[in-house]
């Protein structure tokens, strides 16, 4: 007889293999971190002999889940901030609590509060994105799990980079650190193509193919996202992405709740594994994903959690089942997505979508052995019906908690027995967790009594870019400049004529920044006003790096909708101080030495306060700022005009002095 390392017996399999075998009475051989035979229980005894022989006395024996997309030190975040839009979620609450408190002590303790929620609920294998990204896989291979790690890389300031070369030279390190870890795959994670620049995505998908690793992205999650790319860029999501190269990766996209039948092919023919969140696209109202008609193509379609502070948890039963009734709900087709279909995605099809099929996903010789026993006799799931072999997939789909896993194994290894963590000091990590809470809940009880925040209480703010590059002129000639701007070297792409009616809101603290209020006159050429906008701007007070001859990089802004009355902003604000300024403006956006700015030819009437010369272009890195600092220096000597003359201030802070 062979020996073998280990033998679980009398166990109810399911393989989820490509033939969804079946064994009522079978038994799995382990020898080292992968599966040998798999096979009825009397066959394998008959060749197998081991001294660890593991009775599982009928409990289902299946592969581990696979969480396809997550964010998990985010666990420490859960219930931060709920019912509550996307972008004021994001941008208003977790990316400012992020940038106070997120560190590698931080994504460690997040990390492992995690992957004790994921074992206790039977996941094996997960999909995450997030910063420190290898602190999160040390923390990840410690307690044992299987992970793609990925680590972000955008356009804004992150909590671990400053600019996105940083994070693209982390992911590189990370990568090559970890290329050949057992239970690491690491990966890197252009965020979302709305928080990246065409550079990034390029460079991210440049990096995945040089390591051949997965790249790991959000794509169309909102209705909102997908309009605006078709507003800036003519095209949708899937095709902006496509003409970036990112499809020569192997792409993992997370939620494409927002996609046609074409966009579907081309994911198809790229190769790409699609995450569907479907608890946590119902709770931002994002949307149902297509993924009867994403299956029905052939997409390899898995489900995630998506991150604890959007869903609130990482129950990947919960999710399962949601993704089959969504799919049945928004249809109108009862049949759509059985129960046999959505355990797939959970498991075998999950683990293709992450790239790492070949290692699990599903119970078969030669795979790892990651797997998971299942109590068959709770309350809520009995009677058992053995009609058909479909049913004990609608068992575990619509009555199975995650409760009812007792046993997690991973590379070969247990990582909890009898319901007991082996791993993981499950008591430790709570009450750290709570210490973690505490602390953030001063952060933003005190933050609450800030401009920025109240701002975005009111809704609809969102952040412009990272960084602007810019430099102010005093004038005494508007014609001159206006002459200077048709030089040759100078290609003029749009213009427009506004007049600009500004009230600012000052505080008494000045770190608070100020509020502006703008109503915008569009100035047709005959003179008149063809369209009013209104918006509020938080403009803060730092900035960031001065370059030679006072050209400014400076923070990004806050602009929302305004939507009340001049009155109502002013009772809602408390300003310290009001300052009326009204002015002129001729924008153009040029193109010099192939490169985009917006020059602003500007006359101050309220007050008097003369003409000036703006120049200002948006940027995302150090390097391109720095690039950019010496052509707006260059531009304002082709305009005609001294650049000795620039001086660092907003027009409010002109008339202020």
């Amino acid at each position: 007889m062979k020996k073998a390392e280990m033998l679980l017996t009398h166990a109810c399999i399911l393989t989820m293999d490509k033939t969804f075998t079946q064994f009522e009475d079978g038994s799995v051989v382990i020898i080292g971190n992968s599966i040998t035979a798999i096979d009825e229980t009397e066959k394998i005894l008959k060749s197998f002999q081991s001294n660890n022989i593991i009775d599982c006395k009928g409990s289902i024996l299946m592969p581990g889940l696979v969480n396809a997309h997550t964010h998990i030190p985010m666990t420490l975040l859960r219930g931060l901030a709920d019912d509550l839009r996307l972008d004021v979620w994001l941008m208003g609450y977790m990316m400012p609590v992020e940038r106070e408190f997120v560190s590698p002590d931080f994504v460690r303790l997040g990390s492992l509060l995690a992957c004790a929620e994921m074992i206790r609920s039977g996941v094996t294998s997960f999909a995450d994105m997030y910063y420190f990204e290898e602190d999160i896989a040390r923390a990840v291979a410690d307690a044992g799990m299987r992970a793609v790690c990925s680590q972000t890389v955008l356009k804004f300031p992150t909590p671990d980079a400053q600019f996105f070369e940083d994070s693209l030279a982390a992911a590189r390190e990370f990568i090559k650190n970890w290329k050949k870890h057992e239970l690491i795959v690491p990966s890197v994670a252009p965020h979302a193509p709305y928080t990246c620049t065409p550079e990034i995505l390029k460079a991210c998908a440049n990096l995945a193919v040089e390591f051949d690793v997965p790249l790991h992205t959000h794509l169309s999650e909102t209705a909102l996202e997908v309009e605006n790319m078709r507003n800036e860029h003519g095209m949708p999501v899937i095709p902006y992405v496509k003409k970036q190269g990112l499809f020569e990766a192997k792409v993992l996209a997370a939620h494409c709740v927002h996609i046609d039948e074409g966009e579907m092919h081309t994911l198809l023919h790229a190769k790409a594994g699609v995450a569907h969140n479907p608890s946590s696209n119902m709770k931002l109202a994002s949307g149902a994903a297509p993924v009867k008609k994403m299956l029905e193509i052939g997409l390899n379609v898995g489900i995630g959690t998506d991150g604890p502070a959007s869903n609130n948890d990482l129950d990947m039963f919960e999710e399962i089942r949601l993704a089959s009734f969504l799919a049945k709900g928004f249809s109108g087709d009862p049949t759509a997505l059985p129960a046999e279909q959505a355990l797939l995605m959970g498991t075998r099809m999950g683990a293709d979508a992450l790239h790492i099929g070949h290692l699990t996903g599903s119970l078969e010789v030669g795979k790892r052995a990651d797997l998971i026993l299942i109590d068959r006799n709770p309350l809520h799931r009995m009677p058992h019906f053995k009609r058909t072999p479909d049913s004990i997939y609608a068992e575990l789909v619509y009555s199975a908690k995650s409760t009812d896993v007792s046993d997690v194994m991973v590379n070969g290894k247990w990582l909890m027995q009898d319901r007991k963590l082996l791993t993981i000091d499950e008591m430790d990590i709570l009450q750290a967790s709570q210490d973690f809470a505490k602390k953030i809940d001063i952060f933003l009880i005190k933050r609450e009594q800030s401009v920025l925040s109240k701002l975005i209480a009111i809704g609809g703010a969102t952040e412009e870019e990272s960084y602007e590059v810019q430099a102010k002129v005093a004038i005494q000639n508007i014609d001159s400049v206006l002459k200077a701007i048709h030089n040759p070297k100078i290609k003029i792409i749009r213009t427009r004529h506004y007049r600009e009616y500004d009230t600012y809101f000052s505080f008494r603290d000045a770190e608070q920044g100020y509020i502006r209020y703008r109503e915008d006159h569009f100035i047709d050429e005959k003179g008149e006003t063809t369209n009013v906008r209104n918006r509020l701007t938080h403009l803060g007070t730092s900035v960031e790096h001065r370059f030679p001859q006072e050209v400014l990089l400076s923070r990004s802004r806050f602009l929302a909708p305004a939507t009340q009355s001049l009155r109502f902003y002013r009772e809602y604000f408390k300003p310290n101080q009001e300052v009326e300024i009204n002015k002129d403006r001729l924008r153009f956006l040029v193109s010099f030495k192939k490169t985009e700015f917006f020059i602003n030819v500007d006359t101050v009437t309220t007050p008097d306060k003369g003409h000036f010369l703006e120049i200002k272009s948006r940027t995302w890195s150090l390097r391109d700022a720095e690039k950019k600092s010496k052509l707006a220096i260059e531009l304002i000597h082709a305009l005609g005009e001294n650049p000795s003359t620039n001086f660092p201030k907003d027009y409010f802070e002109l008339v202020k002095s």
